[in-house]
């Protein structure tokens, strides 16, 4: 049972390396530290508790939004979804992140007071 999990898990990390462009592999190495930061919030807040609840809800909204957001970028970057973003091209799904980015995290600072 292990042996075949490891297999798959090799032969996924191998395609995963020859067939994904770097872009991608940029994206998913910033998706990766954000769902790590997120997990390490509610860890933490499971653990010692959620006194400052605000600072904690900021906290991990801010980690789910700026996943999401992520995930968009990523689709929409995405060679294999170029015929499903005609009239998109990479720069502007990146401008398009930076400014939803922007506007999340004002909202963020303005519910921790």
């Amino acid at each position: 049972m292990s042996s075949s999990v490891f297999s798959v898990l090799s032969k996924f990390v191998a395609e995963y390396r020859r067939s994904t462009p770097a872009k991608l592999k940029v994206v998913d190495a910033y998706l990766l530290y954000i769902l790590l930061t997120g997990a390490l919030q509610f860890f933490y807040c499971v653990l010692v508790g959620t006194f400052p609840f605000n600072s904690f809800l900021s906290g991990f909204i801010s980690c789910v939004g700026a996943f999401v957001l992520g995930v968009c970028l990523r689709i929409q970057i995405n060679p294999q979804n170029k015929s499903e973003f005609l009239s998109l091209s990479p720069e502007r799904a990146f401008a398009d992140f930076l400014f939803a980015h922007a506007i999340l995290h004002l909202v963020v600072v303005n519910f921790i007071g």
